[in-house]
């Protein structure tokens, strides 16, 4: 193995580390965090550009174009925007995102089948770290901000986008259960890690990830409807029943509630039957299984959604019905209500596009409309929505390199499906998870959360490289 190419696999590992590594710094969220991240993102761009490795095709450069564009124009901004720190923090951070998506495009092929199993790898990482405080809170301590009212938000501190990456692991660990290309060992560890994804993706009460987390999973059933994939599936998600009704009856796992005597007791409890949970789904993905598809296989997509809406009933009527405002907090019944206070955001959102249909109010100009226009006293910096918050803040020009990226990254998808529609079928779900949330929610300005659909968008362009001498 030649030097260049070793050098590659420690920057395509190095890559793969990001995500995680800064999850546990706010998520990126913060100036110095997100600096640093930029910088390396960069660094390993020149790495890239000397092994001299590029993708096949247009779509994936299509892609980097609209979001090199976006970060441009984003820079730009700063000369009409209200406030030049929030629009240069946002520069910043689309800066680190090009950056982060052309090393991923040059690096990610030396290492195209780690990529999914790395990735959720650190999910399971994060939200395991989330879940010891709650499982051991004699032992591991963290903080709690108090907007939080006991969800768990722990590294990234917001509990919304924890949700999103406990959801985008699930899948991944899911296709990984089901995916019978992979080693046994790789199976049973992916069929157990669904377990504290589910629980931590419970326990941040998101609906939009939960949401999020069902799509994903009804399009994984679409793309990959084998009989294996179909039986993972099922046996991860009944396997976790036990251990997501215990993490909702339990206070002290739920909410943080009691005495810390109590807290003990119930964290106890709840890791011992989230370890007997992990174990039966490892074991229930050793059985022996045919890779063979099902007879009617877009049906296995189909039958996923309906079990996700009868699920997604059921929990509904055990929360109480509906509930025309959604509780505050760790509460269940938040789930059986779609009330929120985004339609808000988003109607001021609107007027601030507008205002200023072509080049927007400036990046970070929502905080400051939002304070002229709210009806609502409420403290909100973004418009909780990347498809509403770029045409209000960059205009038709920044939703013109947004729609640029967005249908460069669907062209890539689509190249990857027809080449091979199972080794698609993780990414593609986890990306659509991505997607979704990310209209509901300010995902954009989480790159612990971002950073991994970017790299599952570069794994799948992976599949088709082609080698081109450096220099």
């Amino acid at each position: 193995m030649s030097a260049r190419v070793r050098a590659g696999q420690v920057a395509a590992a190095v890559l793969l580390a990001g995500p995680t590594a800064i999850a546990f710094f706010t998520g990126g969220f913060l100036d110095q965090p997100r600096l640093w991240a930029g910088l390396v993102a960069w660094a390993l761009v020149i790495v890239g550009a000397l092994a001299g490795v590029l993708p096949r095709g247009r779509a994936p450069w299509v892609a980097l174009a609209g979001l090199s564009g976006l970060a441009i124009w984003t820079w730009l901004s700063i000369g009409w925007a209200p406030l030049a720190g929030p629009a240069e923090a946002d520069a910043q951070r689309v800066a680190l995102y090009a950056g982060a998506l052309l090393a991923s495009l040059l690096l990610l092929g030396a290492l195209p089948r780690a990529v999914e199993p790395a990735l959720a790898a650190g999910c399971l990482v994060v939200i395991a770290y989330a879940l010891a405080a709650r499982l051991l809170p004699g032992i591991v301590q963290e903080s709690s901000s108090r907007t939080a009212f006991g969800r768990l938000e722990q590294p990234l501190t917001y509990w919304n986008a924890l949700g999103l990456l406990a959801a985008m692991g699930l899948v991944l660990a899911v296709r990984l259960a089901g995916d019978l290309g992979r080693g046994l060992a790789l199976r049973c560890a992916g069929a157990a890690a669904t377990a504290p994804l589910l629980v931590g993706l419970t326990l941040t009460f998101s609906r939009g990830a939960i949401l999020a987390a069902a799509v994903a999973l009804a399009v994984l059933g679409w793309l990959a409807p084998t009989r294996a994939q179909m039986r993972a599936l099922g046996a991860c998600v009944a396997a976790a029943v036990p251990a997501i009704a215990a993490a909702l009856l339990l206070g002290g796992v739920r909410a943080l509630e009691g005495s810390g005597a109590q807290r003990r007791r119930d964290g106890l409890v709840m890791l011992a039957i989230l370890l007997v949970t992990m174990a039966v789904a490892a074991l229930l993905a050793r059985r022996p299984v045919s890779e063979g598809r099902l007879r009617r296989p877009r049906l296995a997509g189909l039958a996923v959604a309906a079990a996700v809406l009868l699920g997604g009933l059921g929990l509904t009527l055990a929360a109480g019905g509906q509930s025309s405002t959604p509780k505050t907090g760790a509460d269940p019944s938040r789930l059986a209500s779609a009330n929120s206070n985004r339609y808000a955001y988003w109607r001021v959102a609107a007027h601030e596009f507008a205002a200023a249909p072509l080049k927007g109010a400036g990046s970070g100009a929502f905080r400051v409309d939002w304070r002229r226009r709210r009806t609502i006293s409420e403290a909100v910096l973004d418009a909780h929505s990347l498809y509403f918050e770029t045409p209000a803040e960059l205009g038709l020009v920044g939703l013109g390199l947004l729609a640029l990226l967005l249908l460069g990254s669907a062209s890539v998808a689509w190249a990857a499906y027809r080449r091979s529609a199972a080794a698609a079928a993780g990414p593609v779900a986890a990306l659509a998870a991505w997607a979704l949330h990310a209209g509901v929610d300010w995902d954009w300005e989480m790159p612990a959360v971002t950073l991994v659909a970017l790299l599952l968008l570069a794994a799948l362009s992976s599949s088709g490289r082609s080698e081109r001498p450096a220099g």
